[in-house]
């Protein structure tokens, strides 16, 4: 067996197909879309690059290619928890061979160390938590949802063989939309509804810029001081709208004001991946004819929820549940969506589980995120919890 690096055109496709080679067993599996994958390696797509570095190899033996892995590392900002250089392993696919596992994970710790890291985490993106992070754990039965990993059963028994521990875990919600909200939140809607100052409206396309300048502020403060998540500036958070404007419906996007001032949002999309699992992982030629065709045709039944915050100073007063049920009635009452379902519920954030278990229902998937601390006599602490 041997390592080689991802260097040219045929080298990067090979590294993009080669989990077909591994899902024929799994009708549950959706091939991600080529460009999204490419997207985490182009500079001027992933703006990552301007604090770290990655790289990307194919495992071959005779010729046969037996896994896949890319390496990263990132400057961590002073400010944060864990300050420094922080190395992480994604896009990892393997046959089910522990000496094959090795081999990549070995390869990618020792470029890591190279760079200056301490530990090694993954499955993880370069980049934002909010696409292709974790192991899955469970749920092997059911589709991934647009961006999320997927994976066999095996992987979990690859990871841990080679010393990987779980850092922490994340949680997939589901419910049925039909299904009534839970007391708890009728009671907390209860309490908001008593007061005029609050009021709720989901997004206007008419009103664009406005709505996006609301979901950005409460964004910003509500989840800035959560370890890897970054604050999102006007252009960033206009441009992520604005490249998901042929998905959105308007309908599924809510925002709370006290006082006209924003201080909580619901942002949901529809779950697209229903949709690009019949475009074969690209939307290049007929791509977008396609997508477009079966967006109208076979449109989702699903919601994915993609963010949900208050901010500091009106958590704990209900807000959460009055606009998950302000949300909820509009949905049951007008829409044609059938399941809800809301991703990346971490257990460090045990405040956030409470309303997720409220408003989502059931786990219905888990995704662990490993650590291998390099040095074998450091100790080994799970992430800390948010209090």
């Amino acid at each position: 067996m041997k390592l080689h690096p991802v260097l040219t055109v045929e080298d990067e496709k090979c590294f993009i197909a080669f989990p077909e080679t591994l899902y024929g067993g799994f009708p549950a599996w959706i091939r991600p879309l080529e460009e999204d994958i490419r997207a985490v390696f182009d500079p001027d797509s992933n703006k990552t690059f301007e604090y770290g570095h990655c790289t990307r190899w194919l495992l071959k033996e005779q010729g046969k290619v037996l896994g896949r892995i890319a390496a990263f590392v990132t400057r961590q900002k002073s400010g944060e928890r864990e300050a420094g250089i922080a190395g992480g392993v994604g896009f990892f696919e393997c046959v089910d061979r522990q000496d094959a596992a090795d081999a990549l994970f070995e390869g990618a710790r020792q470029w890591l160390v190279e760079k200056g890291a301490t530990y090694m985490d993954g499955p993880v993106n370069f980049g934002r938590r909010d696409k292709w992070w974790g192991l899955l754990i469970k749920g092997f039965d059911q589709e991934p949802n647009y961006q999320c990993n997927f994976n066999p059963p095996y992987y979990q028994k690859l990871f841990e063989g080679y010393g990987f521990k779980t850092y922490y875990e994340q949680f997939t919600f589901r419910r049925r939309i039909a299904d009534p909200v839970s007391p708890r939140l009728e009671k907390k809607a209860g309490l908001i509804a008593e007061d005029p100052s609050y009021t709720f409206e989901h997004f206007r396309a008419s009103e664009f810029d406005r709505f996006a300048k609301d979901i950005m502020e409460v964004y910003n403060k509500a989840w800035v001081k959560h370890e890897g998540v970054n604050p999102i500036t006007a252009e960033q958070g206009m441009n992520l709208l604005k490249r998901l404007k042929p998905i959105l419906d308007e309908r599924i996007i809510w925002i709370a004001y006290f006082q006209n001032s924003p201080v909580a949002i619901f942002v949901n999309i529809p779950e697209i991946n229903q949709v690009l699992k019949y475009l074969k992982g690209s939307l290049k030629g007929f791509g977008k004819v396609r997508f477009l065709w079966y967006k109208k045709r076979r449109p989702t039944n699903k919601i994915l929820g993609m963010i949900f915050g208050v901010v500091p100073e009106h958590q704990g007063k209900g807000v959460d549940g009055a606009i998950i049920k302000h949300f909820a009635e509009y949905a049951k009452a007008r829409l044609p969506y059938e399941i809800f379902e809301m991703n990346g519920i971490g257990d460090f954030n045990p405040k956030m589980v409470i309303v997720a278990k409220q408003v989502g229902g059931d786990v219905t998937k888990v995704h662990t995120t490993y650590r291998l601390l390099f040095d074998p006599n450091a100790p080994f602490e799970r992430m800390a919890r948010i209090t």
